[in-house]
């Protein structure tokens, strides 16, 4: 009897299991009227792939409903119904009420929370709420064709664009599908950023605001990408896709892998729209790509007709055919009244039409598009009305197709290097006509120059040649035969006598500074250009390696952020190197000065450290001969007349060969405050000790203290010390000059990326320091960067350094200044 019981207890246990296991299933998958959705339990897509229900985000205990991946540990939300009204407790339900609409409601179903936007009444017998595994969330009737919805989730996106979704308008119902950001990662509701398609001319685009300002425009549909994005060409991961007809209009990207996960999201950040795909190996999320991507792809940032390059200081250059409208607002770095064309139009008379190329197009906002003109009927359309500034194809696949055309004032450019976009810009034809005149003249002169030039190069090197010869023959004195100034690739061959008349004999007067080479006069030779000849004096700890080494580097390598050099002699004892002149001299002068150091806001101190990187990417990259500094400090940094730094002295630098970024040398060469460790305990020098300079470089500019001879009255620290101290107990901002906090409050951001760029460069393990190359990528973007590490040499002032010599190396530390 007992056994029977116990059988016929478990037999009804499992029916009714069974039947709870039933119910369970259908209110997996869907809601018909009948059921609802409470607080604590969840609604799954069919593949595992996504679940909806109640969430709070973060630290908040306020109720969201939302939907999410179900598959991935790391809970992403990509969707939230009620993001402006939260519910202040667990009471939320959602459930189809009465009249067919699905709600959430709250309070014992008293109050809705939310309801389905511009849902009309529907009859409730055959409806059914789903989440499908796309991620959308949709009401359908059984009854009608699958595929139809009465409302779904995907018309109504928040922060998440996912794969198959649509941004862009619905043109026959009105429903306008962009993204808005969550206003922080507490709170969903809507933020300042909004991306959407914007519909004012028949050339719809991408435009992102932040509040009611344009922040990035994506620039016309081009075929396949759009004109801004010309980088995201075919890749493994996703197809573009723009459809633009008479009832819709949107953006949608497609995966070619269904395993792959993929979203793009609105952030509440500078750069907003960000598209992440999911590593199974790290379990996290990897950034895929951003916009802005930099300070060029923020909007109109040079004005009308001026074009933003990234790679080029100041990033903002006025095109080719145009000035600037304010040169004084354009040279404190104020781009915003942009150009004006060097010639005006003359429509009645005729203009005529300049192509320029890689060149994101312009603000279509004031633009018109046919997709069956070619090329030469646009410009017939353009010509014929005055307001009509450019034109273009509107298709750039294939042989290009379509045609654009641009009205009134044209802004929002940018530099592409390897961009294939074109465009036409209307200019006055005596511009043209000048331009074509002088590219003739200038084609004649420069043959004549070449043609003269080689005669007289032949004759002079003949008559030097034995003048030397004879020299030798006559005099025990010559020149170092295994060296040549005139043999060098310099601008010019200067003559003891034209440099003794352009420094007035060296005249105290015309002094400028003294270096380890000796002292640096400023001079003006016939004609009126300014010059600065560096003297080696007797005392000099540098010798004639250092200056043919200095001579042989630098005249092989151009770049805006280093010092050209003009010419040098050599004769006897005598040695001197003639350089370009610094009206502004060196950039210790200006940050240490406390008079001085006010000139000095922060806009441009972030100018100058961007400066020093390019130079330094270009001395270990990408010129000729890979370089090593050896001795980069504030001291060796110059200013020209616009406040651009120029990396000076190359007496300490070493070349290196191919893909080699390191070499070892028995005789450590520098100035204290600037070396790195494993240079001074081992002679080690490489790219990461000039990376390692680099940061000290700009810790005194952030700072507007010397890390040489750096005192506190709290500590024995030296500057490295100090701003790691306060790093760790985040209180950066205290490191920061006194005379930059007034202009800085508006770039605290800016101020604080540099300090963390600063501690990654002087991390006491090599290996750990970015590259130059990164270092431009964190100094001009907002990703996140990676914490520091303990640097080198922060343990105590310079004294410190004293033990790290060993006996293997002698030390020879030059200090200048």
């Amino acid at each position: 009897m007992r056994i029977s019981l116990r059988i016929m207890s478990i037999l009804v246990f499992e029916s009714n299991m069974i039947k709870l296991t039933s119910q369970i299933s259908t209110a997996l998958y869907t809601i018909d009227p009948s059921q609802s959705l409470t607080d604590g339990n969840t609604l799954i897509s069919k593949d595992g792939t996504f679940e909806v229900g109640f969430f709070s985000p973060d630290a908040s205990t306020k109720r969201y409903l939302g939907i999410w991946y179900a598959n991935i540990p790391l809970k992403t939300v990509v969707w939230v119904a009620n993001r402006n009204n939260p519910i202040n407790d667990s009471s939320g339900l959602l459930t189809i009420n009465t009249a067919g609409i699905p709600v959430i409601l709250s309070h014992n179903r008293t109050a809705i929370v939310w309801s389905a936007p511009n849902l009309s009444k529907q009859a409730q017998d055959t409806l059914l709420l789903q989440l499908l595994d796309t991620g959308n969330l949709v009401l359908t009737n059984k009854d009608v064709v699958s595929g139809t919805y009465l409302w779904q989730s995907f018309d109504y996106p928040c922060d998440t664009l996912l794969p198959g979704m649509k941004l862009g308008w619905d043109l026959k119902t009105g429903i306008n599908r962009n993204l808005s950001s969550w206003k922080s990662s507490n709170d969903p509701s809507v933020g300042d950023f909004r991306w959407e398609v914007e519909l004012q001319s028949n050339n719809p685009h991408l435009v992102m605001w932040k509040g009611t300002e344009k922040f990035y425009i994506s620039g016309p549909w081009t075929g396949s990408t759009f004109s801004a994005v010309q980088r995201l060409k075919p890749n493994p991961i996703f197809t573009s896709n723009f459809v633009s007809n008479e009832e819709e209009v949107y953006y949608m990207y497609i995966l070619k892998n269904s395993s792959v996960f993929s979203r793009i999201v609105m952030n509440q950040t500078a750069h907003a729209c960000k598209r992440f795909t999911w590593n199974y190996v790290t379990q996290s999320w990897k950034l895929y790509d951003a916009v802005p991507r930099d300070r060029c792809d923020n909007y109109g940032l040079c004005g009308v007709y001026g074009s933003c390059n990234i790679n080029e200081l100041p990033i903002c250059q006025c095109l080719h055919g145009f000035r600037p409208k304010s040169l004084e607002q354009w040279n404190q770095l104020d781009w915003s009244l942009g150009c004006v064309r060097t010639k005006p139009l003359n429509c009645g008379k005729g203009d005529a039409f300049v192509k320029y190329v890689r060149l994101k197009l312009p603000d279509p906002t004031n633009s018109w598009v046919n997709k069956t003109m070619n090329l030469k009927e646009c410009e017939a359309k353009c010509l014929q009305n005055c307001s009509c500034m450019a034109y273009s194809n509107a298709d750039f696949t294939g042989q290009g197709s379509g045609c654009t055309i641009w009205f009134n004032d044209l802004i929002d450019f940018r530099e592409f290097p390897d961009g294939v976009q074109y465009l036409y810009i209307r200019m006055s034809s005596s511009e043209i006509d000048k331009g074509k005149s002088t590219v003739k003249i200038v084609g004649i002169i420069l043959a004549s120059i070449v043609f003269i030039s080689g005669i007289l190069m032949i004759w002079f090197y003949i008559k030097k040649r034995k003048g030397k010869l004879r020299e030798e023959a006559e005099n025990n004195t010559q020149i170092d035969q295994d060296y040549d100034c005139y043999s060098q690739e310099m601008e010019a061959v200067f003559q003891l006598a034209t440099i003794v008349n352009a420094t007035n004999n060296f005249s105290i007067n015309n002094k400028i500074g003294e270096g380890g080479f000796g002292p640096v006069f400023r001079g003006t030779v016939i004609g009126g250009r300014e010059i600065a000849v560096k003297k080696q004096s007797k005392s000099s700890g540098q010798g004639l390696t250092e200056f043919k080494n200095e001579v042989a580097l630098i005249a092989k390598l151009q770049h805006r952020n280093l010092v050209k050099l003009l010419g040098c002699f050599i004769q006897g004892e005598e040695k001197m190197l003639v350089y370009e002149y610094m009206p502004n001299g060196s950039l210790d002068s200006f940050i240490f000065d406390e008079r001085k150091s006010q000139l000095l806001d922060w806009a441009k101190r972030y100018h100058i450290i961007c400066g020093i990187a390019r130079g330094l990417l270009y001395l270990h990259q990408d010129s000729r001969l890979r370089i090593i500094h050896r001795d980069l400090k504030s001291s060796n940094i110059l200013l020209d007349k616009h406040m651009n730094p120029k990396i000076s002295d190359f007496g300490m630098a070493k070349s290196i060969r191919g893909e080699q970024t390191q070499g070892n040398t028995n005789r450590v060469v520098g100035t204290y405050g600037y070396m790195a460790p494993e240079y001074v305990t081992y002679g080690r020098f490489s790219i990461k000790s000039d990376v390692f300079r680099f940061g000290i470089i700009v810790l005194e500019i952030v700072s507007g203290k010397r890390s040489r001879g750096f005192d506190h009255p709290n500590h024995s620290h030296n500057l490295i010390g100090h701003a790691w101290e306060l790093w760790k107990e985040e209180r950066s901002l205290e490191i920061v000059d006194s005379m930059l906090m007034e202009s800085s409050q508006s770039h605290l951001a800016e101020v604080m990326r540099c300090i963390n760029v600063s501690l990654l460069c002087v991390q006491q393990n090599v290996e750990d320091r970015p590259s130059m190359g990164s270092v431009i990528l964190m100094l001009g973007s907002e990703i996140s960067l990676p914490q520091p590490k303990e640097p080198g040499f922060f343990k105590g002032n310079d004294a410190f350094i004293q033990q790290y010599s060993t006996n293997q190396i002698s030390f020879s530390l030059f200090n200048p200044r």
